[in-house]
């Protein structure tokens, strides 16, 4: 993630790491999906932008093995920690705002990271950077305005205070200046960046446990935000969370857009 005092949801929380987990869930699959597609293997050095949690850094590092480099950054680094030991180098790196953390990496890849991010084209500009020529860059993001509710199938007052929520989640994050409708513009922004061979493709959960575990994390980390604004009560706060935890409601998130291409 980018330094900003605005950032909704930083890592000092407990909450951050049950998000990480909840993203590691949902979203591993089809990161690990596209990344083996490109041909990953020994040797390989890859950026980690925004690291938060250890699933993709841990897992970047068993395929390049001893000879490859992970190098994953993130403005607070304390969950990554953990894998700091070769071949993973873990650095306090603000994304937005600093040169590159080394340049001629076969991979870089970021998810969840640039929505967030004030000067995301900088950040863009950054990344491409850093590729070696011929090297893949691989930016998943999500796209809240595309699917803006938590319960797509609103048919209740449960749902309907769901959706309630999210919006004020969302209301909260664009006031931070998050692009809610970052991911649909990634193909046409690598494309632009000089990229040749861009794709993209995009996941949406619609139910899971995982999805739940996210939606109960993230109300818990943004709860005083969200009775400080007036969006809801703590009362309307308590009386979803216990919606949430009795497994009556299918909640989704918002699409993951990934978007990938070659220097």
């Amino acid at each position: 993630m980018t330094q900003t005092d605005g950032y909704l949801l930083d890592n000092q929380q407990t909450e951050a790491g049950q998000r990480f987990d909840a993203f590691a869930a949902l979203f591993d699959p089809t990161t690990f999906r596209h990344i083996e597609r490109f041909g990953i293997g020994s040797g390989w050095r890859c950026w980690e932008v925004g690291a938060g949690g250890t699933s993709v850094v841990s897992w970047l590092a068993k395929k390049v093995g001893p000879t490859g480099r992970v190098v994953a950054t993130d403005i607070d680094t304390s969950w990554a920690a953990s894998a700091a030991r070769p071949p993973v180098e873990i650095r306090v790196h603000d994304v937005g705002a600093e040169e590159p953390p080394g340049e001629g990496f076969d991979l870089v890849h970021a998810r969840l990271v640039l929505v967030h991010v004030p000067d995301r084209e900088r950040a863009l500009r950054s990344m491409v950077k850093a590729l070696r020529p011929g090297g893949r860059l691989l930016v998943e993001d999500a796209d809240p305005a595309l699917q803006p509710l938590l319960c797509p199938d609103e048919h209740g007052p449960e749902q309907q205070l769901a959706n309630r929520l999210r919006h004020g989640f969302r209301k909260l994050l664009a006031e931070r200046g998050a692009d809610l409708s970052y991911g649909r513009k990634l193909p046409r922004l690598l494309r632009e960046a000089g990229l040749r061979e861009v794709e993209a493709d995009a996941y949406f959960p619609v139910t899971s446990t995982a999805c739940a575990d996210l939606e109960s994390a993230t109300v818990r980390q943004i709860r005083d935000q969200l009775v400080t604004a007036g969006i809801a009560t703590n009362e309307d706060i308590d009386r979803h969370l216990a919606n949430v935890a009795s497994g009556s409601m299918d909640l989704a998130t918002a699409p993951m857009i990934s978007a990938w291409g070659r220097k």
